[in-house]
């Protein structure tokens, strides 16, 4: 599989932005059908030169979200993209932030603050990487761990966007949506994309400076606290009440007058 030409509805847009886009995006490989983005940029990811590859897809045909889930990815109707990211890299202590560790909540705010600034949209953020409105899905975030060595571990970012209302198919219609269908309006696929980037790249030289508390809030401002969820912890269900995000990005969840500290499982939001 060869990387094609990247069409002018992305090309135009991206070069409006490149001056922006450092240091998260330094290059570009376009496909017009992929079995999957994050697939090809983890082939680079052990390559320390190859930070800030753009991968971009018209079309996946496996393409996935958190937990090995599916995401749908029908040709010209969505975003779907993965980027080599090579944060700094912190010793790991419970309950201090890192950029490692918040780099899925960086992306979710950069998704919110992109689609807004070229649609208009305002979405919501669900812990620990769902964009949504109203309820529903717009966009999912994933990140993976490749490779470790110097100068650090690789993650490959994933980010997908129902940007068309034809994106999803029907057995998702009720628990998913897009920007056209929230909006009513138009939606230009290159502008989408190019803001994402732009906001992504400003929130993650944010992390790589440290500058984690105004990552944080972003999220906090944009987050549906306040409501009822189910986290599937390793010991079982825990039923509770999102309450916040701690300053390493685990969820505050209040349950029967015990605070848990979601760090890792399943939530399911009410």
């Amino acid at each position: 599989m060869h990387p094609e030409v990247v069409p002018d509805a992305f090309a135009a847009p991206l070069a409006k932005a490149w001056p922006r886009l450092a240091p998260a995006v330094k290059a570009v490989r376009y496909y017009a059908r992929a079995d999957s983005t994050m697939d090809l940029a983890a082939v680079e990811a052990g390559v320390p030169e190859a930070e800030g590859l753009l991968v971009v897809a018209d079309t996946q045909t496996g393409g996935r979200g958190r937990r090995g889930r599916a995401w749908a990815s029908p040709p010209g109707v969505g975003i779907y993209l993965s980027l080599v990211l090579r944060p700094p890299v912190a010793p790991v202590v419970e309950g201090m932030p890192s950029a490692v560790g918040l780099l899925t909540i960086a992306a979710g705010v950069a998704v919110a603050e992109g689609l807004a600034a070229a649609t208009g949209l305002h979405a919501a953020l669900k812990w620990p990487n769902d964009v949504v409105h109203d309820g529903r899905k717009l966009a999912g975030v994933l990140a993976e761990g490749h490779a470790i060595g110097t100068p650090g571990q690789a993650v490959v970012l994933g980010i997908g966007v129902n940007v068309r209302a034809t994106a999803l198919p029907p057995e998702l219609a009720q628990i998913a949506t897009s920007v056209e269908g929230e909006t009513g309006r138009l939606a230009d696929r290159g502008e989408v994309l190019a803001e994402i980037l732009v906001a992504f790249a400003e929130r993650y030289a944010d992390l790589r400076a440290g500058r984690f508390d105004g990552v944080v809030h972003a999220w906090r401002t944009r987050a549906l606290l306040g409501r009822a969820v189910v986290w599937h912890a390793a010991s079982g269900l825990v039923a509770g009440v999102a309450a916040g995000i701690e300053p390493d990005g685990a969820l505050t969840l209040h349950a029967d007058g015990t605070t848990h500290h979601v760090r890792s499982g399943e939530v399911r939001w009410l």
